[in-house]
């Protein structure tokens, strides 16, 4: 039985772990030959061993253009092309609006916002110049639908990241490159433990709780797992999804309407 994405190239940021990691391997499994692409490349190297031969290591900060450059011609140069991108890299921070510090400010803008853009645009030349189209998905996140008290930053580079979808779409799209997004909601895995701490902190909490309240508040009934988002990653990278544009898709256990 073929693949859905037999013989496609794709190119998947901070996919060495959790939900990047997730789509690497539901790729594979659909035929698709991926490039763990990760600022920790030793942790890259490891995944794309356990995964197996159709997924290979790519050292990339998205902050630096000349890596990103770089590694958009690495996957250039080992596959032919990038039929697929997956802007997957970001990095999550809170604190009360009088505890934002510009440091934190900086830091998550450079990575959730501008890397999604440059990483973007560097994909999307070397898919115009190939002249075969491409699939874009943006990460995006429940978190970009509507303010949180504690979570302003983070909020506004998701919020910009449905934005940018939405300007890259419809921009793109004359070149037959569909960019759409995926809007998780609450999804376990080891970053949890991080957020859970910080909310503990702040809404003096014991460690644990939040995740617990979170979790029950979802309709579905559970946190989100990273296979649960995989369905949506592989639907927008197919032909099924060529008429998709500039959308945003809500994969969140019914937490958000829109």
């Amino acid at each position: 039985m073929t693949g859905r994405l037999q013989g496609k190239s794709a190119l998947i940021t901070g996919s060495a772990r959790g939900i990047g990691r997730a789509f690497a391997e539901a790729y594979v499994r659909e035929g698709a030959t991926v490039a763990i692409a990760d600022i920790n490349f030793e942790r890259a190297s490891q995944t794309a061993a356990e995964i197996g031969n159709e997924a290979y290591p790519v050292l990339l900060d998205v902050t630096e253009q000349a890596s990103i450059d770089a590694a958009v011609k690495a996957v250039e140069e080992k596959t032919g092309g990038i039929d697929i991108l997956i802007n997957n890299a970001a990095l999550f921070d809170l604190a009360p609006i009088v505890e934002i510090t510009r440091e934190s400010y900086d830091r998550l803008f450079s990575i959730n916002v501008a890397g999604s853009l440059f990483t973007l645009q560097a994909v999307a030349k070397s898919m115009i110049a190939r002249g075969k189209g491409g699939k874009i998905v943006n990460m995006a996140s429940q978190a970009g639908r509507r303010g949180e008290a504690l979570v302003a930053v983070y909020c506004a580079t998701k919020a910009a990241i449905i934005s940018l979808t939405q300007s890259a779409g419809l921009d793109l799209i004359k070149h037959g490159i569909n960019v759409n997004a995926i809007a998780p909601g609450v999804v376990d895995g080891e970053h949890w433990d991080g957020v859970d701490a910080l909310f503990a902190r702040y809404e003096n909490r014991p460690l644990g709780e939040k995740k617990r309240l979170v979790g029950d508040a979802v309709p579905f009934g559970r946190m989100g797992r990273a296979e649960d988002l995989t369905g949506m990653a592989i639907f927008l990278a197919t032909a099924e999804a060529d008429y998709i544009v500039a959308q945003t898709y809500n994969v969140d256990g019914g937490n958000w309407m829109s």
